[in-house]
């Protein structure tokens, strides 16, 4: 199937305005035309593109697309994100929510593809499979941490950013969206002379990784939070620039002997005016942000997969973390507390930390 894409139009004002099903309905009086677009491709910026960005964005913001013919009496249509982890259940979401059309297939995140069929040219780089390679290193301290490292052929210092870029673009349509952003941890690109280990063929990879992961599962399944009375503790230090902080974390959690099994870390960031404060809340949005964050505390519980690690002030924002099992649901909780307090600038990350090597700077794990 030859794919085209569109990054959504900059200017999304009204952005967050329509439900799923509100835009699949405006879809079904679209579609009759869209498909014949998509067939015969034809005008397709102006007349797809153009049209469906700003729809879209009304929905949620972070929507990429994909179209093309299956055949030739179905066009497919897929929702991207990608990759960006805090996005893709509102891409699985919206996918979920579309309604059966004849002549159409709605698929969300970018399908893995036979690598057969996967070849990505950047500048005078080509990348397939007879030319990448990988192998996995192992790190001391951090048996479950997958991280690889990729092996182009022709890599040279001229065109290191190009094949970091189309590697990323291989793997993301070889391994799939999901699980390109998810299966792996951490990896490196290096040339065949930096390589220290046997070199793996990279159709090997999925295999690789669909085995990790049951070695992750088994290995996890039957770990459970130790039921107890959390201990937190209160430390207090100073930022290079002199300003105050203070944060409160779970030492009791920190402790715990399976971190692993709670991988993503969500990290949500209000920023507010702490000026006459020495960069701490007045009392209005001391008030306000506890409230969002016990909202988040009581609504992502360890009973669904999560545990909240703590937080901490200073210098004109409030940092809140989260360790979770799957970060599908703090994604969702999240985006709801950001868009209903247009009042503060907040801000998500959402990312995978299995040794929660984030909280170390704490020096109670």
């Amino acid at each position: 199937m030859g794919l085209f894409d569109k990054l959504l139009g900059k200017k999304q004002q009204e952005k967050g305005t329509k439900t799923y099903h509100e835009f699949w309905d405006w879809f079904l009086t679209k579609e009759k035309t869209f498909f014949e677009v998509v067939k015969d491709r034809e005008h397709i910026e102006e007349n797809f593109f153009d049209i469906m960005s700003p729809e879209l964005a009304k929905v949620n913001d972070g929507y990429y697309f994909l179209s093309g013919m299956v055949d030739d009496d179905t066009a497919e249509l897929i929702i991207t994100v990608e990759g960006d982890v805090k996005k893709i259940i509102f891409a699985e979401e919206l996918i979920a929510a579309a309604p059966k059309i004849a002549h159409w297939k709605f698929t969300a995140l970018k399908p893995e593809t036979n690598i057969e069929n996967v070849g990505v040219r950047i500048n005078d780089c080509e990348f397939t499979k007879n030319n990448i390679y990988f192998y996995s290193n192992d790190i001391e301290g951090y048996p479950d941490e997958i991280d690889l490292a990729f092996v182009y052929e022709d890599l040279n210092e001229d065109n290191r950013e190009s094949a970091t870029t189309g590697i990323c673009i291989f793997l993301d349509n070889f391994l799939g969206e999901l699980n390109f952003a998810t299966q792996i941890d951490t990896f490196s690109i290096i040339g065949t002379n930096e390589a220290n280990q046997e070199l793996i063929p990279i159709e090997k990879l999925r295999d690789f990784l669909l085995w990790r992961e049951r070695e992750f599962i088994e290995k996890y399944k039957d770990s459970q939070i130790v039921e107890s009375e959390d201990q937190f503790s209160v430390l207090e230090a100073t930022l290079e620039n002199g300003m105050p902080l203070m944060a409160t974390v779970n030492a009791s959690l920190l402790e715990y002997d399976a971190k692993a099994s709670y991988p993503w870390i969500s990290v949500l960031k209000i920023s507010y005016d702490g000026s006459n404060n020495s960069g701490f809340p007045e009392e209005k949005d001391y008030n306000k942000m506890n409230a969002l964050e016990d909202y988040a505390a009581e609504t992502l519980t360890p009973k669904n997969g999560h545990l909240y690690i703590g937080r901490e002030t200073a210098d004109n924002s409030k940092s809140i973390y989260f360790a979770s099992k799957d970060f599908r649901q703090p994604s969702k909780v999240f985006d709801q507390i950001i868009k209903e307090n247009p009042e503060y600038k907040i801000s998500l990350e959402i990312y995978k930390d299995k040794y929660w090597q984030s909280f170390e700077q704490y020096n109670v794990n």
